[in-house]
């Protein structure tokens, strides 16, 4: 079993699990359902097209850069016939300036095909919503890794600047069944977004997930340099 990396960046993103109507809310973290339509767009699959075979996949996240919480507001008029014009108020949230790797762990074979699509996709990608595209690639030359996919999330490269604060614990947000040793301040939660159905009819399960911070000092080691 192998595990994929993405890096997903970008001035904006917007993650949304709840989102009804007129109020467009994001998560804090990439939704799993978001990174597998961004894969599904890579490969080509259809709205309408099942996607069992990538919500069988595990999924993680490490979040490098928590970027910034912002909200737009938009109007949109509508015209109901001759009974006058309707304006329509929405709420739309997004994170700015963020920064994190998500992670696939299971089949072989469909990572290695989910890890050339990303180099070639047969669609455009976007971060959450169309207008929101990456500011760096999403392909990543060693992003197929022979780890677990906690393991993987924990070596992956950083992606803080050196503005940042590199010695801040970094947050993990993991399906609870990829953690055999939980650390003890682990809090477990839910997600709804697992996709259990194509993605055209929005239908979404829960996952158990475990999340918590730690520091990773190795990320951020100075390079030895040979005598």
């Amino acid at each position: 079993m192998n595990t994929l990396l993405i890096p997903l960046a970008g001035p904006l993103q917007s993650w949304g699990t709840r989102s009804r109507f007129d109020d467009r809310d994001t998560e804090s973290e990439p939704s799993k359902s978001g990174v597998l339509g961004l894969c599904a767009a890579a490969l080509g699959i259809d709205r309408a097209e099942p996607v069992t075979h990538l919500s069988a996949l595990a999924f993680g996240v490490r979040v490098d850069r928590p970027g910034i919480l912002m909200q737009d507001y938009h109007t949109a008029q509508l015209h109901p016939g001759q009974r006058g014009t309707h304006t329509s108020l929405t709420r739309r949230a997004f994170l700015s300036d963020a920064a994190f790797w998500a992670a696939l762990h299971g089949d072989p074979e469909l990572l290695r095909d989910l890890h050339a699509a990303l180099r070639n996709p047969h669609w455009p990608l976007s971060l959450g919503r169309k207008a929101f595209v990456p500011g760096t690639p999403v392909w990543y030359p060693d992003a197929l890794r022979p780890q677990g996919l906690l393991d993987a999330l924990r070596h992956a490269p950083t992606l803080r600047r050196n503005a940042d604060q590199t010695d801040s614990p970094y947050r993990l947000i993991v399906d609870a069944h990829e953690v055999s040793d939980p650390p003890r301040h682990a809090t477990p939660g839910e997600r709804r977004d697992d996709p259990s159905a194509p993605f055209s009819e929005r239908r979404y399960a829960l996952r158990d997930v475990l999340q918590w911070v730690e520091r990773l000092p190795h990320l951020h080691a100075t390079p030895e340099v040979p005598a």
